[in-house]
């Protein structure tokens, strides 16, 4: 769970929900660092040390990406390897409480377990910087006792050691690091030099005839990988890696389709750890494409760029009615496409719009579930789609630019899809919005607008035939430039700040997508998503639309408690192939299972962006994840939509692509009216019903359905207009 910064000081309180700021800065302080509840901050020297490590961890990220390019395996390999060392450091194993007492010494049982595990892993350490230093490595073909007593068992037991220790030991200062963690860390550094040494061996010995130290090495990056996975994304991802691990063992004795030959250990492990699992490409988009967005994202953070999005939203939309709930959509919309996870995503901006809705009349669990919907919808919008676009664009080999372009509809749909239905719960209720007198004036943002040339200078280079690393590069610059026009102006201190927070800001998904890229070797070292592929062709018998029932239900379960790149990597490893077999294009199967792989994060019972919003709003977190989910319904459709309008992914001709939006946008509309039981007027359930098929009727995308639809339309229209003529001369009421 993640928790915003404290209101700024000075502030002035309103009522029990939220705090007036400036007027004209409505959005202050919404850039703010979030730390989440295990997080550690560091003061003094050890701040300096530390935030010195994220600057160097970046900068080495940027400067090769752009000036010095490493060896596939060398700049992987650092990348996961820094990232493990950095994610220890700064996240424990535990949330710290609230209060933490007194100062609680180390117990004897810790003493056990940690003197054993120090002196084990800093054997490893010391033997693999021997190794390195002398060229006495461990080459294809060496005997298999070499350096298995100082390094392959110390390796193994003692990060397996401190793993446990770091668990049963209990949560002291946030302000300084636990022993265990050192361990771990140390543990991360040891493995990535071990793997970093041998990679010349590794590429020809890994899958045929591995050294029993590429095993221990292996395993012992795996636990680390997992074990920061949990601490960052929960459990979630955790166990299905397991239960991924654990079939390739005992697939000889399964039934079926999911039947293998079975693999050594030695083998399977020292696979995983190379550039077909763990370095292959999941780890690919995250050393380049997700760190180079995020420290995009951390540009515009330490330049405040992101208060001005809000504020922006709020002079456009405040006013109206519900017009929080409508920010949200706008503001989340904006800030999402730049933010690699839809949760995070509700706590930035939802610290600020959720007490805003409750404040208009929406309920707590209705204001936390638009910011849910409205936060994961940011993954899907263009440019960046949360670096989604990124992925896409490695795993099908399709051009960026046509992703981007075919995105447009889709997230344009979605967006008005959340939008209708807050817009009726307005109607519904009657609602207002905030005061003018409260909101930014709109006059003088829009002489800001300059502030969006970063993201409109991303796009152009992109579309100049610029590369993705170069357009993003640039992109960062000129958010630093532009900063010259306001009063935060970006010097050599914001520009290192903004350096360090996007280190810490990467973890979570460097972490994510090395776990994912387990998941990814196991699919290509047994082969299960081939046959998972043939086993959907048959129980399809050549039906598309019930192909796309059970990979939209593959693609919702994988993505229940993971982040979306690594929803997508993991369900596109296993369906995407069985889809195309069936002869949907790649472009439309792709997009058919990120588009629910991010609704995953409003899907009970699992919805980690509606839990988020639960914990600001202080609603139930399983009622506000099915009311996001009701919410996000009307959008639910929209991958059905454009599988059967190709032009809704603008493959067709322009008038081609008019034609569909409209009519589908028609069809959204019609869907949420009757999700919400709200037309021109309230309605009864038997016309929602009527409308609802209305508007499928419209979605199909043909002349005569679009037909049809809208007269079933108009009826609802005319009846219920000539119901509002009698009743309200009776009751005066709709």
């Amino acid at each position: 769970m993640t928790h915003p910064t404290p209101p700024e000081s000075g502030s002035v309180e309103t009522d029990d929900d939220f705090t007036i700021r400036d007027k004209d800065n409505i959005a202050a302080g919404v850039d703010a660092e979030v730390f989440t509840a295990n997080q550690r901050i560091f003061s003094g020297s050890l701040g300096l040390i530390f935030a010195a490590a994220c600057i160097l961890y970046t900068t080495f990220h940027i400067f090769v990406m752009n000036f010095y390019p490493l060896e596939t395996w060398l700049y992987r390999l650092i990348h996961v390897s820094g990232g493990l060392t950095l994610g220890f450091i700064f996240f424990s194993a535990r949330a710290f409480p609230d209060e933490l007492g007194h100062k609680q010494p180390v117990k004897p049982l810790e003493w056990i377990l940690l003197l054993p595990a120090a002196l084990l892993i800093f054997t490893a350490f010391g033997q693999i910087v021997l190794a390195i230093a002398t060229g006495d490595l461990v080459p294809t073909g060496a005997p298999k006792d070499k350096m298995l007593l100082t390094f392959g068992y110390p390796i193994i037991i003692g990060t397996a050691l401190a793993v446990l220790v770091s668990w049963i030991s209990p949560v002291r200062d946030r302000s300084r690091i636990a022993l265990p963690d050192i361990l771990l860390a140390v543990a991360a550094i040891t493995v990535g030099a071990y793997i970093i040494s041998h990679a010349e061996f590794l590429r020809m010995r890994a899958q045929v005839f591995p050294h029993v130290n590429d095993m221990y090495a292996a395993i012992a990056g795996i636990v680390l990988i997992l074990e920061l996975t949990r601490r960052l994304a929960g459990l979630a991802l955790v166990v299905i890696v397991g239960v991924f691990i654990a079939y390739g063992f005992i697939g000889p004795w399964l039934p079926g389709v999911l039947e293998h030959r079975g693999y050594a250990p030695e083998r399977f492990f020292a696979f995983i750890y190379t550039d077909n699992g763990i370095l292959g490409p999941t780890t690919a988009i995250s050393s380049t494409y997700i760190i180079l967005f995020i420290t995009f994202a951390a540009f515009l953070q330490a330049s405040r760029v992101g208060e001005y999005f809000v504020n922006f939203a709020f002079a456009a939309a405040g006013g109206t009615r519900g017009g929080p709930a409508k920010v949200a959509v706008f503001s989340s919309a904006l800030m999402g496409t730049i933010n690699g996870t839809s949760a995070g995503n509700v706590v930035s901006t939802g610290s600020l719009t959720i007490p805003l809705m409750k404040r208009v009349g929406y309920s707590p669990q209705t204001s936390a579930s638009v910011e849910a919907a409205a936060s994961s919808g940011g993954q899907i919008l263009p440019p960046i789609m949360g670096a989604g676009a990124f992925i896409m664009a490695e795993i099908t080999g399709i051009a960026y630019a046509d992703i981007v372009v075919a995105a447009v509809i889709p997230a344009a749909l979605y967006f008005l899809s959340i939008y209708f239905m807050v817009d009726k719960e307005a109607l519904k209720q009657g609602m207002r919005g905030l005061p003018r007198e409260d909101l930014p004036e709109f006059g003088k943002l829009a002489r800001q607008a300059f502030l969006f040339i970063p993201i409109l200078t991303l796009i152009g280079a992109l579309f100049l035939g610029y590369s993705v690393i170069r357009a993003g590069t640039l992109a960062m610059v000129a958010a630093a430039v532009v900063s010259w026009l306001t009063p935060f102006r970006m010097g050599p201190k914001q520009i290192l700040y903004a350096f360090e927070i996007a280190a810490r800001m990467s973890l979570q998904l460097v972490a994510v997508c090395a776990a994912a890229g387990v998941i990814v070797g196991v699919i290509a070292l047994t082969g299960i998503g081939t046959r998972f592929s043939s086993m959907l062709l048959g129980l399809a018998e050549q039906n598309q639309l019930i192909a796309l029932m059970f990979a939209m239900c593959v693609s919702i379960i994988l993505g229940m408690g993971m982040p979306t790149t690594a929803a997508y990597a993991v369900a596109a490893s296993v369906i995407a192939p069985g889809l195309i077999q069936l002869g949907i294009e790649p472009l439309t199967a792709h997009f058919f299972i990120f588009y629910y792989a991010v609704m995953s994060a409003i899907t009970p019972p699992v919805a980690l962006a509606a839990y988020a919003g639960a914990a600001i709003a202080q609603s139930d977190p399983m009622k506000t994840s099915v009311e996001s989910f009701k919410i996000g319904l009307a959008a639910f459709v929209v991958p059905f939509m454009f599988f059967y309008s190709a032009p809704l992914l603008m493959q067709g001709e322009w008038h081609q692509n008019l034609h569909a939006f409209v009519t589908a946008a028609l069809g959204i509309y019609l869907l949420a009216s009757g999700i919400q039981g709200w037309f021109f007027g309230a309605i009864g359930k038997v016309l929602s019903v009527v409308l609802m098929i209305a508007a499928l009727a419209t979605i199909a995308g043909g002349l005569t359905s679009d037909a049809i639809g809208v007269t079933m339309a108009a009826v609802v229209f005319l009846i219920q207009r000539k119901l509002l003529d009698k009743r309200a001369m009776t009751t005066g009421s709709p």
